[in-house]
């Protein structure tokens, strides 16, 4: 399957129009502006300091299937690919070239989240050496019976993403964040209801069209680190590619949620143990800012 997406890419060089490129969807650079940092808004466990311009929609899908191994994994299970750990189905708009509204929905909890996230300065040959995008999300929990008013089922997130790009396709990015949720995730006696946490990010160039990430957050929470509580710091490894309009990941990671929520509050799962499992994420972008027809067309 890689073989074949990788015969893809190299052609989407010769075929791709600036219209379906994901690349060209993100913010316009070159020797001088802005750069490219990454080629996608979505890494494995971060979002990326990238937004989507002005008039374009981004549609993601991204899936955690089970365990690979442990007592819920194996053969009997196929490797987790039998089982489903989360499933987040979203949406990223451009109101403005630095300015996105994003919206989506998981499977773990029912969480449905709708955040903005605003690009305050870009990574620039000449000027700054750093790329920063602010993020602030809301979730809602609209099922469950663990909730005794409506408050109790929303949850918050803020983000300050910061990246650098070393070399082309080579990028460091850091994300201190905060949680904060109206109902402790998981719902346990003395658990925290606010913390924060810091996400690492690092992407690796493999060629023009894919690269390696590796993908690490860490929790302060004072609960999470009581000997015997059972929680692990995410981590997870991507094999990134891009192919024309597609931005296709493949990866492995202990965490079972997407959300950043989710998996900051309440990831319990240990590679040591044999719980990582293998999920990918799909970016498809559309262009609704129209494009005039040639003065040469025929009409």
């Amino acid at each position: 399957m890689l073989a074949g997406m990788s015969l893809m890419a190299q052609n989407s060089d010769k075929k791709a129009t600036a219209a379906d490129s994901l690349l060209n969807s993100m913010d316009s650079g070159g020797d001088k502006g802005p750069m490219k940092i990454f080629k996608s808004s979505r890494l494995v466990l971060t979002q990326s300091t990238e937004t989507v311009k002005k008039g374009n929609l981004n549609f993601l899908v991204i899936h955690r299937f089970g365990d690979v191994a442990g007592k819920n994994g194996g053969g009997k299970l196929f490797y987790g690919l039998d089982d489903v750990a989360d499933v987040y189905i979203g949406f990223e708009y451009g109101i403005s070239d630095n300015l996105n509204i994003d919206i989506g929905r998981s499977t773990v909890g029912g969480l449905a989240d709708l955040e903005l996230k605003y690009a305050v300065l870009h990574q620039d040959n000449s000027g700054s050496p750093f790329a920063v995008t602010l993020l602030g999300e809301t979730g809602l929990r609209p099922y469950g019976s663990d909730f005794s008013k409506l408050s109790d089922r929303f949850s918050y997130f803020g983000q300050v993403i910061i990246a650098h790009s070393f070399s082309p396709g080579n990028v460091l990015q850091i994300a201190p964040s905060f949680v904060r949720n109206n109902t402790p995730i998981p719902f346990v006696v003395n658990n925290d209801l606010d913390f924060v946490a810091l996400n690492a990010t690092l992407r690796l160039k493999l060629s023009k069209h894919a690269g390696f990430i590796i993908d690490y957050a860490h929790s302060f929470s004072s609960y999470q680190h009581t000997n015997g509580n059972g929680f692990s710091d995410p981590l997870g490894f991507g094999f990134e590619m891009e192919t024309g309009g597609h931005v296709f990941t493949i990866n492995v990671t202990n965490a079972k949620a997407v959300n950043e929520i989710n998996y900051l509050s309440g990831t319990q799962s240990s590679y040591g143990r044999g719980q990582y499992r293998i999920g990918f994420t799909i970016s498809r972008m559309f262009d609704f800012n129209g494009h005039k027809k040639d003065k040469d067309e025929p009409k």
